[in-house]
């Protein structure tokens, strides 16, 4: 069940789509949702000379009240489009400096059945709060739901597309995905360069997360596919596309942490180029 839905919100343009996919679902699932503004204020140790002074000191209490108040104007305009929501709703303000404020995010969104941000890859480039989302998904225990720029939701999530692989990670997602996984029409389970059996009589590769889905009352496809030397994250895309996905849910693979870029390599690639919104646990 989906009951708290957390999106965060940084005051700018692309507030609006994250806002209208946190409503929409919060919607189908009669979740209460929570805007998390993230107000970064200056790093002292960054805007302070070394020989300080009072000059220095001048400088960064300015520097701070200026932030503060640019805070308050935008968590004014974000209450006045909370007012307009459907949803029962509510606003954390969260400030700090970068460095702090993932982990306040990191706080938050324990407590929520979902954390929805931004798409913190633009390409191979790391966006603004690529920390942010990387400390949310390995250390909160929750998932992540990614909207890429541009992006506004449908008329619902008709469609599902799961990445599947035998590792908990891909485990994770699909569980956390199952109450919008029982509410589609469609689900695709996508394998790409499957492996054979491990086990003699063990059966297709994916079957059994296939029939597991199917009790979900979703009309379940099993689809396995070969790269041929493409890009995973290539081939996973061209198959969101020919299912006209309204989501993808995939685990976040990888031994260490995202904010090092070795997660995998089907991860960074979705992060950074993916057009359809991703849920991913870790």
């Amino acid at each position: 069940m989906i009951k708290d839905i957390a999106v965060h919100l940084d005051g700018s343009s692309a507030d609006e789509e994250r806002l209208l996919h946190a409503e929409a679902i919060a919607t189908a699932t009669r979740a209460h949702l929570t805007g998390l503004f993230t107000n970064a204020l200056p790093d002292f140790a960054m805007v302070t000379p070394i020989d300080g002074g009072a000059a220095a000191a001048g400088l960064v209490v300015q520097l701070q009240e200026d932030a503060q108040r640019q805070g308050d104007l935008t968590l004014q305009r974000l209450a006045e489009r909370f007012s307009r929501l459907a949803v029962p709703n509510e606003i954390r303000r969260l400030e700090g400096t970068p460095g702090q404020l993932p982990e306040l995010a990191v706080a938050e969104a324990r407590w929520a059945d979902l954390f929805i941000a931004g798409r913190p890859l633009d390409g191979d480039r790391a966006g603004r709060w690529s920390d942010l989302f990387s400390s949310v998904l390995f250390e909160s225990g929750r998932s992540v739901l990614v909207v890429p720029p541009g992006h506004r939701p449908g008329d619902g999530i008709r469609r599902i597309l799961v990445c599947w692989r035998d590792t908990r990670e891909a485990a994770r997602a699909v569980a956390e995905a199952a109450p919008l996984i029982e509410k589609a029409a469609r689900t695709v389970v996508l394998l790409v360069d499957p492996e054979p059996p491990a086990r003699d009589g063990q059966g297709e590769p994916g079957a059994d997360i296939a029939r597991h889905l199917g009790r979900f009352g979703t009309s379940v496809e099993l689809r396995a596919v070969t790269s041929e030397g493409r890009i995973v994250g290539d081939v996973i895309l061209d198959q969101a596309r020919r299912v006209s996905a309204d989501l993808i849910v995939m685990g976040g693979y990888g031994h260490s942490r995202l904010r090092e870029w070795i997660a995998g390599g089907a991860t960074r690639d979705m992060l950074g180029t993916s057009e359809f919104p991703i849920l991913m646990a870790h």
